[in-house]
């Protein structure tokens, strides 16, 4: 079982991405601040992370963050980048940060559940 941790801001995606990846086999952690997403990330080993850019406001950029604390201490560990922000100075930054995907929301669950499995298996 491929352990899976969530960090979003917003409560209605935490839910529907935990309730989809849980039921297709993963066991799935959520955060909902960058603080509780970097507490996870020191007691738990995760196969892959799924991250929102901002999480708290219009201007942040917490999700890059994120991203730096995974490869200093978990550079196995794979990351998707979510945002409804994207452009191509953010993608080329969040590849720079070591990120393996950058997606645009709304992203539909079946193709995000594909992309992870796929860079989850790829790492093994």
């Amino acid at each position: 079982m491929h352990r899976l941790l969530i960090v979003d801001d917003e409560e209605s995606i935490v839910f529907a991405m935990t309730r989809y990846f849980k039921a297709r086999g993963f066991a799935v952690d959520a955060a909902r601040e960058m603080e509780e997403a970097q507490a996870l990330l020191v007691n738990y080993q995760y196969a892959a992370v799924i991250v929102d850019l901002r999480l708290t406001g219009v201007h942040g950029a917490e999700g890059l963050d994120i991203i730096d604390h995974i490869r200093q201490r978990c550079p196995a560990t794979r990351t998707v980048l979510l945002t409804a922000y994207g452009s191509p100075e953010l993608e080329a930054e969040a590849k720079a940060r070591g990120v393996d995907a950058v997606l645009r929301k709304p992203q539909a669950l079946p193709d995000l559940a594909q992309l992870v499995l796929s860079l989850v298996e790829e790492a093994e």
